[in-house]
């Protein structure tokens, strides 16, 4: 049997009765990916096995610490797991790139619906496939000085991605 949880309570890092309360009651722990997030409706199990259905609204995003109440009284604790960045310096770059080279990568990530944000210079780009396969699509623009690295990313942390769609 399913538990549905539907019923928002608060989350803990707001609230330290919260907090008090999930370290004295026991309560059902979910970990759900970072594209789960903004969904309205959430299969997954809890890590102790247990089948649960999430219902919220889409204008709401999930964060780690959330707390649901299931329609059998149980408290549901959301984990959100970080998510691997790619991260691309554009301060790297050799300054006789062509610009067109540039257009050329935004138009590349936009094409295969990587979601994408700029901050301080750097592109960060959500991985949706293996890294191995964005990195070869970048390496084969050869834009000399253009860094390629990584970084984790909790949910907590401040990125707005823009989406392409068709």
């Amino acid at each position: 049997m399913t538990e549905v949880a539907q019923t928002y309570i608060g989350n803990i890092q707001d609230s330290s009765d919260l907090a008090e309360l999930i370290t004295i009651e026991t309560c059902l722990a979910v970990s759900l990916r970072e594209s789960d997030r903004h969904k309205g409706r959430i299969h997954a199990h809890t890590n102790s096995g247990i089948a649960v259905g999430i219902i919220k609204s889409r204008d709401r995003a999930l964060r780690s610490g959330d707390i649901f109440k299931t329609d059998s009284d149980q408290l549901l604790l959301i984990h959100v797991q970080e998510q691997e960045l790619l991260v691309l310096d554009l301060l790297t770059i050799d300054s006789s790139v062509a610009y067109t080279k540039l257009v050329y990568l935004g138009h590349i990530l936009g094409n295969h619906h990587y979601p994408i944000t700029m901050q301080e210079n750097k592109i960060y780009v959500q991985l949706i496939t293996d890294k191995l396969i964005l990195e070869k699509l970048i390496n084969q623009l050869n834009i000399p000085g253009l860094q390629i690295n990584y970084q984790r990313q909790s949910d907590n942390q401040e990125l707005a991605f823009l989406h392409h769609s068709h």
